[in-house]
């Protein structure tokens, strides 16, 4: 059975948790999420003061740690269809130094409202298989991406290791989805909606299949925290 990510459903189920997202990263991930993403800016690391774009924002937390390795000047556009997460995000952007370099925009993944090659670096932290039409936001995130620019996809994936990957799949199929809909109740059961859509979504080689199609080239994977997650780069 195929995981609803139909675009009202995502929204609805975001908007819902987006009171307590930024707790449930942190919690759930016993705060690892903030290694990936420190992970990713280093590995992607801005090259000048050419704009950066991060998509499926969410509430932020990517594009405030490009935020805090970029030049004093250089602009970093975060998008989301949610506009709850993006209420969010925007509160927390008051807490930020030189708070004034990043812009919150409401924009649809599958539709980007800028002009092509346009960002040095367009980036995605575990949102872009909350796209209802994964090829089509990758196309996207390319299109607005500049030549010589980088694509960077930071997402969920399968650990291979034993016994390490049946103790994760316990964790992801059974914990994690009690713990969060205990801690921030929903609707749409977002916290069984995580481990499905990890499930369905593709990754390794699948994915990077997916970024050379959508017109990437040299794109690598980079696992992470034994495969937990995945960074994958791609160049314009």
């Amino acid at each position: 059975m195929n995981v609803d990510k139909s675009d009202a459903r995502v929204k609805r189920m975001f908007g819902e948790i987006a009171p307590r997202y930024d707790l449930m990263n942190h919690l759930l991930s016993m705060n690892i999420d903030r290694y990936w993403r420190w992970k990713t800016v280093r590995r992607v690391a801005p090259q000048g003061g050419s704009p950066i774009l991060d998509v499926c924002t969410g509430t932020g937390d990517l594009a405030f740690a490009y935020l805090r390795h970029v030049q004093p000047g250089t602009r970093v556009v975060a998008t989301d269809f949610c506009l709850e997460m993006l209420k969010v995000g925007r509160r927390k952007q008051q807490r930020q130094a030189r708070a004034d370099q990043v812009t919150f925009i409401e924009a649809d993944t599958q539709h980007l409202p800028f002009a092509n090659d346009l960002f040095q670096i367009v980036s995605v932290a575990f949102g872009l298989r909350n796209v209802a039409d994964t090829d089509r936001g990758l196309a996207e995130m390319a299109r607005v991406c500049k030549p010589g620019g980088k694509v960077a996809v930071l997402e969920f994936s399968q650990p291979s290791w034993q016994p390490f990957k049946a103790l994760h799949g316990i964790y992801m199929n059974y914990l994690l989805p009690r713990i969060g809909q205990l801690l921030a109740r929903n609707k749409e059961n977002a916290y069984n909606y995580l481990p499905e859509s990890v499930s369905e979504f593709p990754s390794g080689a699948a994915l990077v299949e997916r970024m050379e199609k959508s017109g990437l080239k040299e794109v690598g994977q980079h696992r992470l925290s034994f495969g937990i997650a995945t960074l994958y780069v791609g160049v314009k």
